[in-house]
């Protein structure tokens, strides 16, 4: 599982800037899944100090990401990127082991694993 996740470098060039602007240069970005949403299943991602034994470490443009064995198998070839619009910019996350996700965007479920759906 060499890339459990991929980075484009559109975000990595959003995720230095934020890095950046919160003084967080030596930082990892972890990249986790966590039960809850609509679909049972829900992204994080944010700044780590310390990197776990159980933890993949990948670069992407000089960024270190880290992602749990846990998490590996569900993140499997997911790629995190950035968009901008007329409407602003943002984060957008495509899992291919995601068979379902609620109309947010930010909750889904796998073939494996259902999660722990919430009411929206």
């Amino acid at each position: 599982m060499d890339k459990v996740v991929i980075i484009t470098e559109a975000a990595a060039f959003h995720i230095k800037d934020m890095m950046k602007e919160n003084e967080e240069e030596n930082a990892f970005i972890r990249v986790s899944v966590n039960g809850g949403g609509c679909s049972g299943l829900s992204y994080g991602m944010g700044f780590a100090h310390e990197k776990n034994p159980d933890d993949f470490e990948l670069d992407y443009y000089g960024i270190k990401v880290l992602v749990s064995k846990e998490d590996a198998p569900i993140l499997n070839g997911t790629t995190v990127d950035y968009k901008q619009s007329l409407m602003g910019g943002g984060f957008t996350i495509d899992n291919p082991n995601a068979i379902a996700s609620c109309g947010c965007g930010s909750s889904f479920r796998t073939k494996k694993n259902a999660g722990t759906p919430e009411n929206c």
